[in-house]
């Protein structure tokens, strides 16, 4: 029985679906694994693999902890966790981006004008740094929930926010100011993992290249 797995934390949500399309591609089990399923773990004792089921902000701490030797998870949350993890793979599905969003009343003001005025994020690593590297002051209210409600209760007049099509902003009256940079699914690496099961880790990560350059998993 192999007991030295590699184990990899996959992220529950929308990119589960095109994660384990991804992995099917790449030839690895994947009996079971849907969004439906209540199993956290799902072990492949035959071909020594092991799935850990996570929210995405969780997998980073998975994988930096050693829990996880491998994790799947969008930019956005590695960049605003700033976890110790090697980042191996940009995968190249599930494109969103991160803007400053404003009311659509104020579509024409510009970026500077929002010195020492409010943004909401559920992203105040990303929003500080941003507002920082501009030279702004910029006080950031941390939400957990729906941000877009912030300047229609005026707690915040402006957002930060992931979006990807841009509906949720419309149906709230905001529009995109600036966009602050794109975010697409990323295969990250535990640091002593990535030395002491490289003998696992590379061939799979030689697949999912190939199979990235093909466009595959989008």
């Amino acid at each position: 029985m192999n007991q030295d797995y590699l184990t990899i934390a996959l992220s529950k949500g929308t990119l589960l679906k095109p994660t384990v399309k991804l992995l099917k591609e790449a030839g690895m089990p994947i009996t079971g694994i849907d969004e439906e399923s209540r199993a956290m773990v799902f072990t492949f004792e035959e071909e020594g693999i092991k799935y850990i089921m996570c929210r995405p902000t969780d997998v980073p701490t998975y994988v930096e902890q050693g829990a996880a030797d491998l994790g799947i998870v969008g930019k956005d949350v590695i960049v605003e966790q700033g976890k110790d993890v090697y980042e191996l793979l940009d995968l190249e599905y599930g494109y969103c981006r991160f803007v400053v969003a404003v009311p659509k009343e104020k579509e024409n003001i510009k970026l500077k004008e929002l010195n020492y005025k409010r943004a909401a994020t559920k992203f105040p690593v990303v929003a500080e740094n941003f507002f920082r590297s501009r030279g702004l002051q910029v006080e950031i209210i941390k939400l957990h929930g729906n941000v877009e409600l912030a300047p229609i209760m005026g707690i915040a007049d402006m957002i930060v926010d992931i979006v990807s099509t841009g509906r949720t902003l419309k149906e709230n009256n905001l529009v995109e100011l600036v966009k602050i940079m794109d975010s697409t699914t990323r295969l990250i690496c535990n640091r002593v993992s990535y030395r002491t099961k490289h003998e696992k880790i590379q061939p799979l990560l030689k697949v999912l290249k190939d199979i990235t350059k093909k466009g595959g998993s989008n």
